[in-house]
């Protein structure tokens, strides 16, 4: 068993395995829901958005600055945490722009990104499928600890990253597969396009793995890459997807938002 602790990307696979078993599970609530409550909704996107703040200060952020002080090098950790957050926030960015995908709380509103004859429902699945990839990073660069971990106890910090990440991919994925009903497609079809929008997780937090187990210096700012991307992700879709309804469907976002940033901080805390 100790011997897995060597292979982080291995580690990283298994992780990212789970965040996007839960992305499925929470797209099989299509089987036993025709919509979705607005209130239940903003609550969940409300919890979702404050464990990926939590996660993005207290799993990358911290650490990526406590490494880039203990390996040193010719830029201040600051800036080297900086540099990374800003780059990551900016992929997002110009991905938001390029890849064509609609909004999963507007679902009429014209399709972003550029020019595309894709299917409605397609565009919806590639906006969620693009907010993924950071998650995805966040999970691999978690892992991607050079050589591995010593213990099961140093693991434990990226294992609270991958059940904090998890958690929150629950109702993204009832919030993906459900509306898809809308769009005429049968539970099988919206169940499928639910879970295979949590598929890029994998994929990406295999790269971010081995990026960072071949190439030790890139883990701090792969660690705030992986958060700058996250909370554009929160800010730019999330939030405002939370701030549906009445006034007291909103302040149920909020305190979603205050649930799910207490529940990642203890997590990652106690886990630490």
């Amino acid at each position: 068993m100790e011997a897995a602790l060597r292979h982080p990307v291995l580690l990283a696979l298994l992780a990212s395995g789970f965040t996007w078993g839960m992305t499925a599970l929470g797209g099989a609530m299509v089987f036993f829901f025709k919509t979705i409550n607005q209130r239940a909704l903003n609550m969940m996107l409300g919890f979702a958005s404050g464990v990926m703040i939590a996660a993005s200060f207290w799993s990358l952020i911290a650490p990526a600055i406590e490494q880039a002080e203990k390996t040193g090098g010719p830029l201040p950790a600051w800036l080297v945490a900086a540099i990374g957050f800003v780059a990551g926030a900016g992929f997002l960015w110009l991905a938001d722009r390029l890849m064509p995908h609609l909004h999963f709380d507007h679902p009429d509103a014209a399709p972003e990104g550029v020019k595309s004859h894709l299917r409605r429902s397609i565009l919806l699945v590639f906006s969620i499928t693009l907010h993924n990839i950071p998650e995805g990073l966040a999970v691999g660069v978690a892992f991607g600890a050079p050589g591995g971990f010593a213990t099961w106890e140093a693991a434990l910090p990226a294992v609270a990253v991958a059940l904090g990440i998890g958690i929150q991919n629950f109702p993204e994925g009832a919030a993906v597969s459900i509306p898809l009903r809308k769009e005429g497609l049968s539970r099988l079809k919206c169940f499928f396009y639910g879970q295979a929008s949590g598929l890029v997780e994998p994929a990406s937090a295999v790269i971010g793995a081995f990026l960072v187990t071949r190439v030790e210096a890139l883990l701090p700012y792969a660690l705030t890459f992986a958060a700058g991307a996250m909370i554009y992700v929160v800010v730019e879709e999330l939030i405002p997807a939370a701030q549906e309804g009445d006034h007291s469907s909103t302040d149920l976002s909020a305190i979603g938002v205050i649930v799910g940033f207490t529940a990642m901080m203890v997590l990652d805390v106690a886990l630490g």
